[in-house]
Order: C-alpha cells, then structure tokens, then sequence
C-alpha cells in the first residue's frame, strides 16, 4: 500500500531540515503536518486544485505534491537536496520515516472489513494521569473511555525511577490505587480500571523497581526511556527485561521516534522468542510519532509466537484516538484479535498478567 501523504509528509521535512530554523523551514514543517494529519489522500485534493485550501500549505507545498504524484519523486526537493550540500542528512533523517502510517492510510486501513476490530476493543493499557506525566483525572478519563466503549483501562502512570516524567513514589502509588478503586466502585461493573506501572529499563536489562513494589500491581509494563540513540547493539537489555519476572508488557520497545531517532538497536527475533517463550505481550503503541512497533516488525513477532497489546500511550483525553493507529498497524500484520490482550475479558487477563511471576 503506497503512502502518498506520509511520502509527501517527508520530502516536506526534507526542505525543512535543508532550510533550518528561519522561516522556510518553520513553513515546511508546518505543512509537513498539516499533510501526516490530514484524514483523507491529497491525490483527490490535488487534482482538484483545492489542496492549497488546507491550513499551511502554499505553493511549493502544491508544486511538490504535483511533482511527486505525476512523476514518482519531487524535482523540486532533490534539485535542493542536491545543492545544499546536506544529502547525507537528508538521508539519515528519510531512514527514520521508515514503517509509520499517515492518518489517512489508517483512516484507509480501517474502513476495510477486517480484524482486529475497533468495536469489539475492550480497553487501553498503557495510558498516564495527573499523577505522573499525563493532563487528566482519573475520573475525566474512565468518562473518555466510556465514550470510546471501553470496559477497562490500564493505568500506566510512570514508576518513580522516571522523575523527568513525575514518576510516582510508592506512597503516590498507593494514593492512586485508593483513588482507582473508588471509581472502580461507582462504574461498578460498567466500567474497572486495572492497576498498572510504566517501569523504566535500566541499561542492564533490568527495572527500576524492587519485585515487592512490582507485585503491587496489577500488570507492569516494562519500557525504554534511555539509550534510545545509541549505535551499540542492545540485545541483553531488551532480553533481560522481557525476562524478569513480573513483567506482562514490552512497551513501545524501540523507543524510536518519527523524523527524530531510530531507537533501541537490538537482535528483535531473539527478543521476540524470549516474549514469545515467557508471553510477554509486545506492545504496538498508536502514538503517532511512535507507532511502535510497526506493521513489519509486528509480523515477524507473530510468525515467532508474540502475543500483543495495542495502546494508545496517551496523556491526554484526546490522545486516547492514538490507539486507532497502534490497530492498523496491527491488521496490516494480520494479528487475531486472540493474540490481542485488549479484546480478553477481564479474567483472562488478570489471570495471564498474575501468571507472569510464575512463568
């Protein structure tokens, strides 16, 4: 499936980046977004002469997309790549596009009659509150997820090794989970909050919480927050967490980021077997410049026997839509919704998420 808008979304970055910070190149990633956001093609926008229409495009945004839609590639951006002396760059920032999806293809992707269904998903589990990093209440976001349908949520607020992001003392972390089961008690059976952590991987594989502070949770989600640029293989590490007891989730286990950085380096079939071997569930977050893992990587973490979980990462109520993305990458994989632990009832979670200090 080709993706013209994230295609045209990167040769607008590309301008941007030759440009640097004045003017020009705020424009450039200005309609760069304007473009990655966009909920329909620009092909029809295009060849309707309304594309200039969209806030934050202009001219040579019209021009490029023309170019690249009659020709195959931009004349415009490659006569500049060429000139400004910056190619190599360029080319080092197009590498860290690869695998993510604009809003249109997902848009694309799931008007298409196939699972993993978003109806028949039962909640998110990896989201953050004001009792880390995130903007909403708990109470604010049990009434976003009943909006979206959900039965259950995960809640993923940050583990105190984390301070940049207001990781949570253990203290805090009871307080929450005083505050979760009084609004587990008034949406009764409606609506149940489960009682996560975000943990932090150390360097060495390992997290950044005692197994007795672990083991007051419900679920623990093990994630990357440092030597995400690294060049050093980092295959021990990512093994080492998806080993340790207690851990049910991978969360977004590159750590990479769009246009920013590739992530986490790593032997990702030996990690999967081990996921795979102790049912660690690989994360597929829907944040969308994350969209981590992606479609490929997903695929090969099924053939090997991954299970998965597909979450939205969201800080704020309207990020909750984040997970529309984590399930298009997911179908492009063709993942079944069995091997999904967002569409198990509640009992088979738990059950699977307490197994994890058995296996």
């Amino acid at each position: 499936m080709r993706d013209v808008n994230l295609e045209l979304g990167g040769l607008l970055l590309d301008m941007a980046l030759i440009a640097g910070d004045d003017q020009r190149g705020w424009g450039y990633k200005r309609a760069a977004k304007a473009v990655l956001r966009l909920e329909r093609h620009v092909t029809p926008l295009v060849e309707a002469n309304t594309f200039k229409a969209v806030p934050g495009i202009g001219p040579t945004t019209d021009r490029i997309a023309r170019e690249l839609l009659h020709e195959g590639q931009s004349a415009t951006v490659e006569s500049a790549v060429a000139e400004s002396g910056s190619a190599d760059k360029v080319a080092q920032a197009r590498r860290l596009r690869h695998g993510f999806l604009s809003n249109a293809a997902v848009e694309e992707i799931l008007a298409l009659d196939a699972p993993p269904s978003r109806r028949r998903y039962r909640g998110d589990f990896q989201m953050h509150s004001i009792w880390s990093d995130g903007a909403e209440p708990l109470e604010s976001i049990a009434d976003a997820c009943l909006a979206r349908g959900y039965t259950c949520a995960g809640m993923t607020d940050h583990s105190y090794g984390l301070a940049v992001a207001g990781g949570m003392t253990m203290a805090k972390a009871a307080e929450q989970h005083a505050a979760i089961d009084a609004v587990n008690a008034t949406y009764k059976r409606r609506f149940r909050f489960f009682k996560g952590i975000e943990a932090n991987i150390r360097a060495d594989g390992t997290i950044d919480m005692e197994e007795h502070e672990l083991r007051q949770f419900e679920f623990i989600v093990a994630s990357p927050h440092s030597l995400l640029r690294k060049r050093e293989d980092q295959t021990a590490r990512m093994v080492g967490a998806v080993s340790q007891k207690g851990v049910t989730i991978l969360g977004h286990p590159t750590g990479r980021k769009f246009n920013v950085r590739g992530g986490v380096r790593a032997n990702w079939d030996r990690v999967f077997r081990v996921a795979a071997q102790r049912r660690v569930a690989i994360e597929i977050d829907g944040s969308w410049d994350r969209q981590d893992v992606h479609y490929e990587m997903a695929a090969r973490a099924l053939e090997l026997g991954c299970l998965f979980a597909l979450d939205s990462d969201a800080h704020a109520n309207g990020e909750l839509a984040f997970v529309d993305m984590a399930i298009a990458h997911a179908r492009l994989a063709a993942i079944p919704e069995d091997r999904i632990v967002n569409y198990w009832p509640a009992e088979r979670f738990l059950e699977w998420a307490s197994g994890a200090w058995n296996r």
